[in-house]
């Protein structure tokens, strides 16, 4: 039996070889998109689900709630460590560390140098009962208990030590920035699954004091937030988290100035979930490095994943049951010879499966080229093998079942529901409504499709509206070039005099990072005012006299500061907003006080965007390289190319780039145009705006496939009434008309109920830009015209070549 049924249903996809192209098309776009998106949703899914007791590890963050605006930081003061640990029950464990970074590391057995190794962290000797590795030498009890002591992963210690036994590494010395020994005292095998944390150097904390960090580390201050302080908890199995949330808020407040909250201030400490530590934006994964997960992303994805797979679920069961009465009389001749509707079901289900087991095929095929042709917009650890993993297989199985029981099940019991004798009579009667499940379906995909139009055009005009905005400061031709040694000012000024002796550079200035970055220092400023007290994080803007002169950023009060190294303030509007200064001559004179140091503000500059414009101008401070004796902030060279020699820019940047290495050697050439550094605030809408173009193309194109079945059903069922009407004398227009009417109206139903849809989606996410395009409502008009032209050009290919049939052949039976 099942050996016919296979037969059968071969016999009846070869037979219908058009149709069942159509079919596996359709399902094979949806199947791709749902296993493609499938396998990113399942590598961000999984990021640190390893870890024992996942559920009950806890980061503790930071939140600011002032009259400006929220403010969010991953990093804590670090006094709020000890304060766990000893004042709060049900807490398992708490750790701290702390991000750091070294200019050079040296094997001096060796005599090889590492320059600025990346992912090195202070950590406690409980970071590993928390975080667990397995150690390959070395024990964790009594890691990292005395100063100057170094745990390594494996990576990394083959980095430093080369083809040697890990027992050999273990007891031997690095040199930190040529004068700090420190003794390997363990090595740990990397995580070898998807992890946030990837950390490659734990240093003892006591290693902070050699290093000139203490008061990085063992910093007894409340009012210091610092994002590169971490704190871990592990709560106590079955712990209430309302509970230990409930002691965290007695803290804040019990360690808040009151003055501060009079002014409408107010800090808190919150836990994050290590679930969310791979998604959550507004705290970022540790130092702002790696693949930071996006839920909505994900969500959108999933989305568009889900519409596609619908949409071609939808087009199967429209084909299907257009071509219904052409299987009418085999389902005739078998209901006659004995055969039930439960087997003629199961007949129809296993077509469908064997088509959508087909288009499966093809959609596996294709997984891997569509993975390397979105390698730009997909996480870098995604990749055919994650199709591999036990629930990614199981998933797709289940989804082959899902899948064939929405396209194939309808059609199944509509066809098996036909009358033999009326099929042998050829007295089928449908039995259809005026208003078929099949129109109804119809519109439903023009309404997706309509939907993905509006999206992707508003997205795009978005993004270029914000990619053509102006920043508040100059951009053009602007560049920038990091990684100058702190320690040796003077040939910093000796690289700043060569470049200004390129006749091609106009300006150059030493600073930090340019006007907009999203590497912003921030620190908590206090104004004083009788005897009031406005405590504010203030983003700080490092730069010599030719900054502001260098990015056109204009004063608007006051004066620059005296030299490079003065305390004095060049403070923004917004700042000055703040503080109660809506003259900013006003703010000039006035003292700002930054751990226990007070000093004046002498200027006030226009405001500027110091990030994508997602965000709102912040506060900001405008300082010079103020504790240049023990730490200097001028790490970063600046110049303007002049416009009219950008056609030589490549030769003058050969140029620069040898200049830099006779002078630092040893160090990486790091340049980057401050255009491009704008660009990359908007790469996530980029990818945005491609990926809806996909979808969107792929939608149209199913739809359509969809409105064709129905095309092609209609003309079917009325092409004796069309050759009636030409005999009678209709034109083809008018029969063109007749045949197209029904369907236009399908589509501007579908609008109606789109454009509302649509408005809210997009309203919704233009409300995460501080500054957004019009919803303008030419956009409507511009995506309905383009769905009505091309319903239309598909409606009439089949139209016209149905009333341009001869009628003779229609008629010939009556």
């Amino acid at each position: 039996m099942l050996k016919n049924h296979l037969k059968i249903a071969f016999r009846n996809i070869w037979k219908n070889k058009f149709f069942s192209a159509i079919h596996i098309i359709g399902l094979s776009i949806g199947l791709s998109a749902a296993f493609v998106i499938g396998v990113i949703i399942y590598y961000d899914m999984t990021f640190d689900t390893f870890h024992p007791d996942a559920d009950r590890i806890y980061r503790v963050t930071t939140d600011f709630t002032t009259p400006v605006g929220n403010f969010h930081n991953r990093g804590v003061a670090v006094p709020l460590a000890e304060a766990l640990d000893q004042d709060v029950p049900g807490i398992e464990l708490v750790t701290s560390f702390f991000n750091t970074r070294f200019q050079k590391v040296e094997n001096k057995a060796t005599g090889r140098i590492f320059k600025s190794p990346d992912d090195m962290i202070y950590a406690q000797g409980n970071y590993f009962d928390l975080i667990h590795y397995d150690w390959l030498v070395g024990t964790p009890n009594g890691v990292l208990s005395s100063p100057n002591e170094v745990v390594l992963t494996e990576t990394r210690a083959a980095q430093y030590f080369p083809n040697t036994p890990l027992k050999k590494v273990l007891g031997s010395v690095l040199t930190y920035n040529d004068s700090i020994p420190v003794e390997v005292v363990g090595v740990v095998s990397d995580f070898q699954k998807r992890t946030d944390f990837v950390f490659k150097e734990f240093l003892s904390f006591k290693t902070a004091i050699s290093a000139g960090e203490k008061e990085k580390v063992f910093n007894k201050k409340w009012n210091s937030t610092n994002s590169g302080t971490q704190i871990f908890i592990k709560l106590e199995d079955h712990q209430s988290l309302g509970i230990i949330q409930n002691r965290l808020d007695a803290i804040a407040k019990a360690n808040e100035d009151e003055q501060i909250r009079n002014t409408g201030q107010e800090r808190s400490f919150n836990l994050q979930p290590l679930s969310d530590l791979h998604f959550n934006p507004n705290y970022g994964i540790f130092n702002n490095v790696g693949h930071l997960g996006n839920k909505n992303i994900l969500i959108g994805l999933s989305l568009a994943a889900l519409f596609l797979l619908l949409l071609a679920c939808i087009n199967f069961i429209n084909l299907n049951t257009a071509q219904a009465t052409k299987r009418s009389m085999e389902i005739g001749i078998r209901k006659t010879l004995g055969s039930s509707r439960k087997q003629l079901v199961l007949q129809f289900m296993g077509e469908t499966f064997l088509l959508t087991s087909a288009a499966a095929l093809v959609s596996l095929a294709l997984s891997p080229w569509l993975l390397h042709m979105f390698v730009d917009f997909i996480p870098k650890g995604v990749d055919y093998t994650l199709f591999y993993q036990p629930q990614v297989l199981l998933s797709i199985a289940g989804l082959l079942v899902l899948v064939s029981l929405l396209s194939g099940f309808y059609p199944a019991l509509f066809q098996s529901r036909f009358q033999p004798i009326s099929v042998l009579k050829n007295r089928l009667v449908s039995g259809e409504s005026k208003w078929p499940l099949r129109k109804y379906l119809t519109i439903f995909q023009f309404i997706i499709a309509q939907i993905f139009i509006v999206a992707t055009l508003f997205v795009g005009k978005q993004l270029n509206y914000v990619m053509k905005r102006d920043m508040g400061f100059k951009t053009e031709a602007n560049v920038y070039i990091r990684g100058l040694q702190v320690d040796d000012f003077g040939k910093r000024n000796v690289f700043a005099e060569k470049l200004r002796s390129f006749p091609q550079i106009s300006e150059v200035s030493m600073g930090g990072p340019p006007p907009a970055s999203s590497n912003m220092f921030a620190s908590t400023f206090t104004f004083i005012k009788d005897e009031s007290k406005i405590h504010t994080d203030v983003e700080l803007l490092f730069g010599d006299l030719n900054y502001r002169k260098l990015y056109d950023i204009n004063l608007l009060a006051g004066r620059a500061r005296l030299n490079d190294t003065i305390g004095e303030y060049v403070i923004n509007q917004t700042y000055a907003r703040l503080l109660g200064f809506e003259n900013p001559n006003d703010a000039i004179g006035h003292m700002l006080k930054v751990n226990d140091k007070s000093n004046p503000i002498v200027g006030v500059m226009e405001d500027f965007n110091q990030r994508s414009l997602r965000s709102a101008i912040k506060p900001m401070a405008l300082v010079g390289d103020r504790d240049r004796k023990e730490y200097s902030q001028f790490n970063i060279i600046h110049f303007s190319l002049q416009d009219t020699a950008s056609e030589k820019w490549s030769n003058v940047i050969a140029d620069i780039e040898e200049t830099w290495k006779s002078l630092y050697p040893q160090a990486n050439f790091d340049l980057h145009f401050m255009d491009d550094t704008i660009k990359r605030f908007y790469e996530q809408e980029r990818k945005t705006t491609v990926l809806l173009n996909w979808a969107t193309g792929l939608a149209i194109l199913i739809s359509c496939l969809g409105l064709l079945g129905l095309v092609i059903h209609t003309t079917e069922r009325r092409t004796k009434e069309i050759g009636v009407r030409k005999v009678l004398g209709a034109s083809l227009g008018q029969l063109n008309l007749l045949l197209c009417k029904e369907f236009l109206i399908l589509v501007a139903i579908a609008f109606v109920i789109a454009a509302p849809i649509a408005w809210w989606g997009v309203s919704n996410w233009l409300q995460g830009f501080a500054y957004k395009t019009q919803l303008n409502w030419w956009v409507f008009v511009l995506s309905v015209t383009a769905m009505l032209l091309i319903a239309l050009a598909i409606i009439s290919i089949r139209t016209i070549a149905a009333a341009n049939a001869n009628p003779i052949k229609s008629l010939r039976m009556e």
